[in-house]
């Protein structure tokens, strides 16, 4: 799984490793798909080279705080709203570095 700098992240990547610090969450909102109603929401994540949204749905809402520095493994890409996101699939995981 190749670490990813955020300045490199290109819409369609899978299976990637990102590193950041989370500056930023969004209020929760519940939105509908095609699964049911799940709450979701933004997350802007840094590093030394740039920032990118970061989807957060269900219990990864509860999982960060601001100011966490965050590893993201099994991430993916996709574009919503004209933007590269990225987003924490089900084979995904959030590991919080601080408190490893």
């Amino acid at each position: 799984m190749p670490e990813v700098k955020i300045c490199d992240v290109q819409p369609g990547m899978r299976n990637i490793e990102v590193t950041g610090r989370i500056t930023r969450i969004s209020e929760r909102r519940n939105v509908q798909t095609k699964f049911g109603p799940a709450d979701v929401a933004t997350a802007t994540l840094e590093d030394e080279t740039g920032s990118i949204d970061l989807s957060l749905w269900r219990q990864q809402i509860d999982m960060v705080k601001e100011g966490d520095e965050v590893k993201l493994t099994n991430a993916f890409t996709r574009v919503f709203g004209g933007k590269t996101q990225l987003n924490i699939g089900k084979e995904g995981e959030i590991i919080n570095i601080e408190k490893e």
